[in-house]
């Protein structure tokens, strides 16, 4: 049997929870998948939730009474989300940088050098 309320147009529920990760990302709460890093933007998560308010808004007496709540809960979620986010001050460039080139030292570590492939590349008397 599956969890979802029958009043809930599946299709809309994928659209209203593919945003909501979208936003999620955007306010730094979740790890990209494309860089693997938690990236905040929250101009555009400003935007994404202003997008969903939309839906809500130009939706209105067309949504089932689960439809209506769900979206409501998630915009609810968001918003509180953006505020706590937009309190918090901006991380400064250079400790962008630094959090930045510390991850790659760790990654390729610091005592990696080029690999010796076997060939004398010192210059021979001829």
């Amino acid at each position: 049997m599956n969890n979802v309320p029958e009043k809930i147009d599946l299709h809309l529920m994928q659209l209203v929870l593919s945003l909501q990760a979208g936003a999620m990302q955007q306010l730094g709460k979740v790890v990209s998948p494309f860089t693997g890093k938690v990236e905040r933007d929250l101009t555009m998560a400003k935007h994404t939730i202003d997008i969903l308010g939309m839906l809500e808004t130009k939706m209105k007496g067309n949504l089932s009474e689960d439809e209506q709540k769900f979206l409501g809960h998630v915009l609810y979620e968001l918003r509180l989300n953006y505020v706590d986010e937009s309190k918090k001050p901006e991380p400064a460039p250079e400790q962008e940088s630094a959090k930045e080139a510390a991850g790659k030292e760790s990654e390729s570590g610091p005592n990696d050098a080029p690999e010796d492939d076997g060939r004398d590349n010192s210059e021979s008397d001829k």
